[in-house]
């Protein structure tokens, strides 16, 4: 075993977590979702967390949990719909909200991870995305400065890691993780097999190594969100 690799999550979130911290989680619903470093997290009883996450799961289900235990002190998402438990969190006021278009929050993870303070954009400019955000107009347009998001700790979910953190994801499921892996201060890895240094074709490679410093076997099953068959057709 690597110093990268660790033997159970549990075992890699060891010495790194705490609370009021800025959490990355990757995943598009239940997909891409690093769902044993979550319940590992959420098993440190760390309190007061603030999470970059697309969506916050579904019922009972990846982070949707750190909400019903109020680890979770607030979101900074894009879309909240599909979760009852949010839902009944947020309109309890036990949890704050920052809504960041998905493309937005894509970048500021992205600006992060590559050392950018901020950008400006158009999306959002007029809604209360924008209020309270500097505004500059650029050849005749308004645009809205939105900050880079540099997190404490990131998890993520791959389909194969080598030993020293190399990251492949697979088709949709790489969503967000990629941007995640860049913007964390520590990346933690979840992935579904892990190879040799060496074994992994450069070209390849989606997620470079130098961004990921500890990697984990997932304990987890995949997940589907929702099951669509279309009917038999017949002579």
């Amino acid at each position: 075993m690597t110093e990268k690799v660790y033997a159970s999550a549990e075992e890699a979130l060891n010495g790194i977590v705490r609370d009021d911290m800025l959490v990355c989680a990757g995943g598009f619903g239940l997909c891409g979702m690093p769902e044993s470093l979550i319940y590992a997290l959420q098993a440190t009883g760390v309190k007061g967390l603030s999470v970059v996450s697309n969506n916050a799961g579904i019922d009972g289900i990846g982070l949707s949990r750190l909400i019903e235990t109020r680890q979770i002190s607030k979101m900074i998402s894009s879309y909240v719909g599909n979760n009852k438990t949010f839902e009944k969190a947020y309109l309890a006021g036990e949890i704050e909200l920052e809504f960041s278009p998905q493309g937005t929050m894509s970048e500021r993870l992205r600006a992060g991870g590559a050392g950018i303070a901020g950008f400006y954009t158009r999306t959002g400019v007029g809604t209360v995305i924008a209020e309270g955000k500097p505004l500059m107009e650029f050849e005749g347009d308004t645009f809205v400065l939105e900050r880079g998001i540099r997190a404490d700790l990131a998890l993520v979910r791959a389909e194969t890691a080598d030993t020293e953190g190399n990251l492949v994801y697979r088709k949709t499921a790489r969503n967000f993780n990629p941007m995640m892996a860049m913007s964390g201060r520590v990346t933690v890895a979840e992935v579904e097999r892990i190879v040799p240094a060496g074994t992994l074709d450069p070209d390849h490679i989606h997620t470079s190594g130098i961004f990921v410093q500890r990697i984990v076997k997932s304990s987890q099953a995949k997940r589907i969100e929702f099951t669509t068959n279309r009917e038999r057709e017949t002579a």
